[in-house]
């Protein structure tokens, strides 16, 4: 990956140059709720897809008004499910976007997609739309576990899904949750190769979590989430999971993000390096630095009241926090570290005022757990699996 370069002007306004500048879409959306899910979704009968892009246009333009002059490195359509989105809604939403800043020449553009029918059905119309990067929410790809997760697609139509934005889309990922219930190592090591059998150039693998408030967590609570792995086995997949993904030339560029040289997801990298990104959607969270002041975004999650907020106000945001430069050093070290490259001392150490404890980074290399050279700190494959406790000590 390319290393950014620390812009010195004299002052912390231009920090965010580090990590680039991206858009942020959120479209709350689902055709059902996933029982492990605790993002931002909604499941809705009637969607007025026209009022939304209204409303999205609106907030991209008030936004390209305060940050004038940037140049846009990304914008990632999430959701929800940002697959249920008429085309024309993601193009309006794209050239709002180019009216409001203007666009690298490399610039990526990508929309998380499920595998369903209907979904597949789009993708010709995202791609003429502008969107060259597809994210698939596959998840699994036996259809036993994909019942268990939820999910309303099978496995075959998970990989037509695929074989169809493998022929439409330049770049393609997709995600697959493993420590799931009663998964054997050689379940999750035959289920990954075929997944990197099949091509893509970026996987995002999740250890499945218990979140509270999801569906998942009422079942764990009440005793009915049976066969999830224990500790030891967690850490073997894990293990396993960093082991074949780099023997196949997809090493970890992040803690749970793996990718062929060079297809590592620009957005992604912009939230890990402490960018700016301008966010716009119910319950979407923003970054941006204006006037030299760094501030932290938010959204009201409800979607009426997100719309109704944008088309009352022209503003669908709360008010905002400006981030303390300590807080933004802390920040930066919590992204940075879950990344392979590491931490940038120099700019860790402009933004916190003060050096790294040398011995705290010599014990933690005495352990095993950092490596320190040419500049930047960064977690050992050794220091991965217990990155947390190496965060507490550095923080």
């Amino acid at each position: 990956m390319q290393q950014p370069v620390f812009e010195d002007v004299g002052d912390f306004g231009a920090d965010w140059r580090n990590g680039g500048f991206g858009l942020y879409v959120h479209w709350p959306f689902c055709a059902s709720k996933c029982p492990y899910c605790d993002f931002n979704s909604h499941v809705a009968s009637a969607i007025d897809q026209r009022r939304w892009l209204d409303a999205y246009r609106t907030e991209i333009a008030r936004l390209g008004q305060q940050t004038p002059g940037r140049v846009l490195g990304s914008i990632f359509f999430g959701g929800g499910t940002p697959s249920l989105m008429d085309p024309a809604v993601v193009a309006g939403v794209i050239e709002a976007a180019r009216s409001a800043w203007r666009f690298a020449n490399d610039i990526e553009i990508t929309l998380e997609a499920n595998p369903g029918s209907v979904e597949r059905g789009r993708f010709a119309g995202y791609a003429d739309a502008g969107v060259g990067r597809l994210s698939m929410g596959i998840q699994a790809l036996n259809d036993a576990d994909l019942r268990r997760l939820g999910r309303l697609h099978t496995a075959a139509e998970a990989r037509s899904a695929f074989d169809v934005a493998r022929a439409v889309f330049p770049r393609i990922s997709f995600d697959l949750i493993y420590a799931r219930q009663n998964q054997s190592r050689q379940d999750w090591t035959a289920e990954l190769r075929q997944a990197l059998a099949m091509a893509a150039d970026h996987l995002s693998l999740y250890q499945l979590t218990v979140e509270p408030g999801t569906a998942f967590g009422a079942r764990a609570a009440a005793g009915g989430l049976k066969g999830l792995p224990d500790d030891d086995l967690a850490a073997d997949l894990y293990l396993d999971t960093q082991d074949i993904c780099a023997a196949a030339g997809m090493p970890a560029y992040e803690v749970s993000n793996h990718a062929a040289a060079g297809a590592e997801s620009r957005h992604n990298l912009i939230y890990w390096r402490q960018g700016d990104w301008a966010s716009v959607g119910p319950g979407a969270h923003g970054r941006l630095t204006v006037q030299g002041r760094r501030w932290a975004i938010e959204s009201p999650r409800a979607p009426g009241e997100w719309l109704s907020m944008v088309e009352t106000t022209g503003a669908g945001e709360r008010p905002r926090v400006a981030i303390p430069i300590e807080e933004q050093a802390t920040e930066y070290l919590l992204m940075a570290m879950r990344l392979a490259e590491g931490l940038d001392v120099v700019r860790f150490e402009r933004l916190s005022g003060g050096p790294m404890d040398p011995a705290t980074i010599a014990r933690l290399q005495a352990l095993g757990f950092v490596e320190a050279t040419g500049g930047r700190v960064r977690a050992t494959a050794q220091g991965r699996p217990v990155l947390n406790a190496i965060l507490r000590d550095l923080a």
